[in-house]
């Protein structure tokens, strides 16, 4: 599946515009990973934990995306984002989105 944040695939003629897909997961923080994370914020550096929590969850949504836009037939995805958001305090929504293709080698000039 190639995947681009850019509207179009340079080498691809886009033959079909199969739709928005989505990738979605909420993540929940246990206590103790809050309480390592506030500890740390007093001194500084990075949150491995939560980097680490946060690379996992990327590849799930966009795995979750990647198998929509294959439900939908297609073989490709443009205008590729992600988006975060805070809910409750303690929950991390995470979404993939982009736009469902289906694609052909362009002609050659």
């Amino acid at each position: 599946m190639l995947i681009s944040t850019a509207n179009d695939l340079p080498g691809y003629e886009i033959t079909e515009v199969l739709g928005e897909v989505f990738g979605l997961t909420v993540r929940s923080r246990h206590i103790g990973a809050q309480m390592g994370a506030g500890l740390k914020s007093l001194v500084g550096g990075e949150l491995r934990g939560m980097t680490k929590n946060l690379v996992e969850s990327r590849q799930e949504v966009i795995q979750r995306m990647v198998e929509e836009a294959q439900a939908k037939g297609a073989d490709a995805i443009v205008a590729f984002r992600f988006d975060t958001s805070e809910m409750g305090g303690t929950w991390t929504e995470i979404c993939a989105y982009g736009t469902a293709v289906k694609t052909k080698p362009a002609a050659a000039a």
